[in-house]
């Protein structure tokens, strides 16, 4: 087991989408059925702010002002300003007709020209349906899908110079992450390949981050660990982590030197098993990552 530091152990059921603003050097995240987006300071006394969301989210990225967020939900992404107070004023960018029932938006995150990309699944993951896809949001509205056939988009993540998009599918039935060249002036995916088989490797692929160097480290859920792979796609290292879901992680911290990790607590497990199940927890994988980027090309809102 590696060494590590509990940050918050807040019980998410399914916590996800760490993001580290370093502008206000704050930390992030959600719980995406507990419907909550969650933040706190790291090192400081001050504990974790919840927001209840009226949606679940599967993700969140920055807005050039502190406090206000983007949220991909169920039914659509919006603008929401965090209050004091624990009130949410939402205001909806984008509304999406899913081609089925009970479907959400999941995975995403933002690239260095300010574009969100996110993918939506099939809740019900029992079902093994593909009509998950890759979307974008930017100034021309919510566009897409760019990638179908997906059942569980997740590991969204970019190269450090913009030009490569990572993307995997953790369901159990695929559980591959690809790369696409990205043209950042047009946002245009072309030449989708095999980057990673996850099959090969303990855990299914979840959420990842990029580091400076270019290495993409991604959560192996059910695995209990996290993998570290260059640019090419081969492995360096793997790192324990003490709860046997790790769902997504990011870079954070003054130094940018703290690999956060979100957890989801198992539907079957025991109190020997669980371990740190729920809490958001700090490592140090001696590296540097990249400033989060910031959502920056608003449509008109809906």
């Amino acid at each position: 087991m590696n060494d590590f530091q509990t940050i918050a152990d807040t019980q998410d059921r399914v916590g996800e989408s760490p993001v580290w603003d370093v502008r206000a050097q704050r930390l992030w995240w959600v719980d995406i059925e507990g419907a909550f987006i969650r933040s706190t300071v790291l090192d400081a006394a001050e504990g974790v702010q919840s927001w209840s969301m009226p949606e679940r989210v599967g993700c969140i990225a920055l807005t050039p002002v502190q406090g206000q967020l983007i949220a991909a939900m169920e039914s659509g992404i919006a603008r929401v300003s965090l209050q004091a107070d624990g009130q949410v004023d939402t205001d909806w960018l984008a509304r999406i007709q899913h081609p089925a029932p009970g479907m959400r938006f999941n995975d995403g995150r933002c690239d260095a020209s300010g574009r969100l990309w996110v993918g939506t699944m099939v809740m019900d993951m029992s079902l093994a349906s593909d009509l998950g896809g890759l979307y974008c949001l930017d100034e021309r509205g919510l566009t897409g899908p760019h990638v179908t056939g997906l059942l569980t988009p997740n590991g969204l993540g970019f190269s450090p110079d913009g030009r490569t998009l990572y993307l995997s599918d953790s369901h159990p039935t695929v559980q591959k992450i690809w790369a696409f060249d990205l043209d950042a002036a047009t946002g245009h995916l072309r030449n989708q390949r095999l980057f990673v088989d996850m099959n090969d490797w303990p855990g299914r692929p979840d959420g990842a981050a990029v580091d400076a160097r270019g290495h993409y480290w991604i959560c192996g859920n059910d695995a209990g660990q996290i993998h570290d792979f260059d640019a090419q796609g081969q492995w360096c290292q793997s790192l324990s982590v003490p709860m046997p879901k790790p769902s997504m992680c990011a870079f954070g911290g003054a130094k940018l030197d703290q690999l956060l990790v979100t957890s989801i607590i198992p539907a079957q497990t025991t109190e020997a098993t669980r371990g740190s199940s729920g809490s958001l927890i700090a490592l140090q994988p001696g590296v540097q990552g990249l400033p989060e980027p910031v959502f920056s090309r608003f449509p008109a809102s809906v």
